[in-house]
């Protein structure tokens, strides 16, 4: 059998391959293994039309099971952890599929700290998805109910307000809400912090999440905030776990400039955790070497922001996050949230009183170029000499600091090939050359 858990939770196009039934048993099984007993389910969802339709399949498994199913509605997926984590639940499930198009869904499990699942206990669920059916429930008088619990929402916005107080100014800041779950709360939370705020991308229909808009699409944004002579602009993806920054020229400034602004602050103010950093393997090494420049440790890891947060854990380190935009601030939560990462920024900004351009320049990011390929045998490239060769022949044509990775997507058949070095022109020939290669070495016939 397939895992179905991949780096981000479940993942798939919405009443073709995530089908009402695995939510069903995906409700069944999570009430099993972390709920009997223990507490009810905090659940929660995007703005996705198929939401509805999961969560209640959901609803109807963990229900079924005997255990309580508390649905918090349409909320941003870190304040789906911070409900599950402030005490009171067993467990929280969000059905979102953050960044990815709207005819795609997902369902995403955390434990009782707010947390998402550690392998191990993915790997237990995903077993137990499978055999969900043979999971014995209640009879009428122990079956669980359904709670309407959409007033939550509002103990994730007096926590975030609580936070903006701390990140006082008065500057001019449009959100790109990307029509999904930060809609919601995202401009009155920034405005807390007395900003002047306005939303663009906020008027969600079902189908139009992260369609032409948001952290993946940040065009819109940097054209508004040059049209209206915003300080700063920041564009949160679907469920509000990521966020990138626009300046005040209309430049985006990607999640590694935005960790390093973060990072080099917080160390300047003897206010990071262990002087520690904890990013992905994708994070340029123009971060790496700012951080490390300026007295701080980097951690890599894997790709994903349970990843991050595990090592962020185990090494003390204040702050985590990705290139594209999850970044974890662990003196505030343990899940990446885009409208903390926009707190953090205002309250430098406020601070430096230097604009955002000139701030980001200070982390000089080297030339990146990133490949996606679709392949037959995506999990087999490194058992194949003629690639494998060619990667080496890169690696030693880059300069020293140059580097090559290559890694399977853990959610599609893609082969994603990431090329770093000194000089533009050169990187991106030799992300063209391999790609094509692991194109026609990896589409043999099976």
């Amino acid at each position: 059998m397939a895992r179905l858990f991949g780096t981000d939770g479940i993942r798939g196009v919405a009443n073709v391959d995530l089908k009402p039934t695995l939510a069903y048993a995906l409700g069944r099984a999570t009430a099993h293994l972390l709920a009997s007993g223990r507490g009810p389910i905090v659940l929660g969802q995007d703005t996705r039309r198929s939401g509805d339709m999961l969560a209640s399949a959901i609803v109807a498994g963990a229900t079924s099971m005997g255990v309580d199913v508390h649905r918090a509605g349409v909320l941003p997926t870190p304040a789906l952890a911070h409900l599950a984590g402030a005490g009171g639940f067993a467990a929280g499930i969000v059905v979102s599929a953050s960044h990815n198009p709207a005819d795609d869904n997902g369902l995403k499990v955390l434990d009782h700290r707010g947390i998402k699942l550690d392998d191990a206990l993915e790997d237990e669920l995903d077993t137990l998805i499978w055999r969900a059916d043979e999971l014995s429930g209640p009879t009428n008088a122990g079956i669980g109910r359904e709670v309407d619990a959409r007033d939550l929402l509002e103990r994730y916005v007096a926590h975030r307000v609580g936070l903006a107080q701390h990140s006082r100014n008065d500057l001019r800041v449009v959100v790109d809400c990307a029509n999904g779950s930060g809609c919601p709360v995202a401009e009155r939370i920034l405005a807390s912090s007395g900003a002047s705020v306005g939303a663009i991308h906020d008027d969600p229909d079902g189908v139009n999440i992260n369609q032409d808009c948001g952290a993946t699409h940040p065009e819109s944004l940097a054209a508004r905030v040059a049209e209206v002579g915003a300080d700063v602009g920041f564009a949160l993806d679907g469920d509000a776990d990521r966020c990138v920054a626009v300046d005040e020229r209309g430049q985006v400034v990607d999640g590694d400039r935005l960790i390093g602004l973060i990072a080099l602050d917080r160390m300047g103010r003897r206010a990071l955790a262990g002087s520690t950093v904890v990013v992905s393997v994708l994070s340029n090494g123009g971060l790496v070497s700012a951080v490390q420049r300026a007295g701080g440790r980097i951690v890599r890891t894997p790709v994903g922001d349970k990843y991050i947060l595990d090592a962020m854990l185990v090494s003390g380190a204040g702050l985590g996050g990705e290139k594209s935009g999850h970044v974890i601030v662990a003196e505030h939560t343990h899940a990446g949230d885009g409208i903390v990462t926009a707190l953090e920024v205002l309250g430098i900004l406020a601070r430096r009183g230097r604009p955002l351009s000139e701030l980001a320049d200070a982390i000089p990011l080297y030339p990146q170029q990133q490949r996606s390929v679709r392949v037959r045998h995506k999990d087999q490239w490194d058992a194949d000499p003629v690639l494998v060769a060619a990667i080496r022949s890169a690696e030693a044509e880059l300069s020293e600091g140059g580097r090559v990775l290559v890694r399977p997507s853990g959610t599609e058949p893609v082969l994603r090939i990431m090329v770093e070095g000194e000089h533009e022109g050169h990187v991106s020939a030799l992300a063209d050359q391999l790609a094509v290669l692991a194109g026609e070495r990896l589409n043999q016939p099976a």
